[in-house]
């Protein structure tokens, strides 16, 4: 599987014991050293080996962000934003040593503008603590990658989700940032306006750089009135295939549906096991539809008849929150489901983004290398926007195995890349998808590289993600 770029851990320097008297004395016990502590900010739900920091911060404010990142540009120490660690490719791993500034006592929501449907956070809000704060205003924030992710983290990683093919990614919703670069200075970007010619957009510069350019510490957010009526639907199929095919066929002819996942065989398996869920075991579709009680019913009735022409069975309605709740719940926790098929795995996870009309022939094809394997393979995915992931059971003991998930995942970019689309959808570069940009993007990285050397010229924020 992949790993950190051979030899990184020579370039890990001696940590200063002056950074750490400095931040000792400006932040007394919210400095740790603890092997434990450090341990769980030297991870995430990737398969890379754990890279523990040598010190961990835990500030409030933007300010105190500002004096870490001061701090350790004064003594040479790489400085890693942290979240809750529920990234995939290995994102927060302290892979030259440095300090860990973990967010989650910047967790205040600062302002909530119910007539402009906007909000502004501290970074280590996490989602669910939002949408509860946004409770009776009836208003809530759409973006949902499943896990209880801080905001910060899914601004950084250009997060999606389920949502994604009615209200889009972070990079849509994101209106304004108060970001910390590297020299310490605090920058405000954007506004809370709808729209501005005023320069560069330097928002979208810094969402989706996974801590590379700024330390994100306030994020203003678009929010969503809540949907007169909601409902979910379940639908099984002879074949993955079919169940594509229903997707284009929905997207084509314009049907508004707000969220449309895919879930295989060897999924449904998990998760019915998992969740205690009696669910046919064969391919299915998960959708939601919002909007008035009409329109909802007019959705799913046009969804139902694509399925049925394509061989769709067992199309059952989910009205009640509770119903619906369980069935999303459920897809939340397919990955740890997965996980949970074979004991003691390493879990590889890999996720591509193709043109919608590209999908079926992707996933086709993604299928046949899958039936080769020698261990289990899970696929899953947020098929509305042309985005899917593969959960790779890969045995820890075994290199030949690993070196089976390389390739086939490495197969399943480059064939994703020749069919116009990219090498992650949603879960970033980080480390794991490091030896893909080239592919990608051509000359356009030396401008990536360019842009982290202006911004970061001692390449102290997050080295080694993104750009090497």
């Amino acid at each position: 599987m992949n790993r950190p770029a051979p030899g990184s851990e020579l370039l890990r320097k001696p940590f200063p014991a002056e950074l750490l008297f400095s931040l000792r004395e400006r932040f007394g016990e919210r400095v740790t050293t603890s092997a434990t502590v450090c341990e769980h900010h030297g991870k995430d739900e990737s398969a890379h080996p754990i890279a523990p920091p040598d010190a961990v911060v835990f500030p409030e404010t933007s300010e105190e962000v500002s004096a870490i990142v001061r701090l350790c540009g004064k003594y040479g120490a790489p400085v890693i934003a942290f979240g809750v660690g529920s990234s995939v490719e290995g994102h927060v791993l302290a892979i030259h040593g440095g300090v860990s500034v973990d967010m989650s006592r910047m967790n205040r929501v600062l302002e909530v503008n119910v007539d402009d449907l906007d909000t502004t956070v501290q970074a280590g809000v996490t989602r669910k603590q939002l949408n509860q704060d946004l409770h009776g205003t009836g208003l809530f924030f759409p973006i949902d990658p499943g896990a209880d992710a801080t905001l910060g983290g899914m601004a950084a990683t250009r997060a999606s989700g389920t949502n994604a093919v009615r209200y889009g990614t972070m990079k849509e919703n994101v209106l304004g940032l108060t970001v910390v670069l590297a020299d310490g200075q605090e920058i405000r970007t954007g506004g809370r306006a709808r729209k501005s010619s005023a320069g560069y957009d330097l928002t979208r510069l810094f969402v989706g750089s996974e801590g590379t350019l700024g330390i994100l510490t306030e994020i203003t957010l678009r929010l969503y009135p809540q949907p007169e009526a909601v409902s979910a639907a379940i639908c099984m199929f002879p074949s993955v295939d079919a169940a594509v095919r229903t997707v284009i066929q929905t997207i084509q002819l314009g049907v508004p549906i707000a969220r449309c996942e895919l879930l295989d065989a060897l999924t449904i398996q998990a998760v019915n096991r998992n969740s205690k869920l009696g669910l046919r075991e064969a391919p299915m579709l998960l959708c939601e539809f919002h909007g008035t009680q009409a329109s909802v019913e007019e959705q799913a009735q046009t969804v139902q008849e694509i399925a049925k022409e394509l061989g769709g069975m067992d199309f059952q309605w989910a009205t009640k929150q509770e119903e619906r709740t369980r069935l999303w719940q459920a897809r939340h926790d397919a990955y740890l489901a997965c996980r949970r098929l074979r004991p003691n795995n390493r879990a590889f996870s890999t996720d591509v983004c193709v043109p919608i009309s590209r999908l079926a022939e992707c996933i086709s094809e993604t299928n046949e290398d899958i039936a080769k394997a020698s261990m289990p393979i899970a696929l899953f995915g947020h098929v509305g926007d042309g985005n899917f992931h593969l959960v790779v059971l890969v045995d820890p003991d075994n290199p030949a195995e690993a070196e089976e998930a390389d390739t086939l995942n490495r197969r399943v970019v480059m064939r994703a890349l020749r069919m116009g689309g990219t090498c992650t959808g949603e879960h970033g570069v980080g480390l794991g998808k490091l030896d893909y940009l080239d592919a990608e993007h051509g000359p356009a990285v030396a401008v990536m590289a360019a842009i982290k050397h202006t911004l970061d010229p001692h390449n102290l924020l997050n080295p080694g993600k993104i750009i090497r």
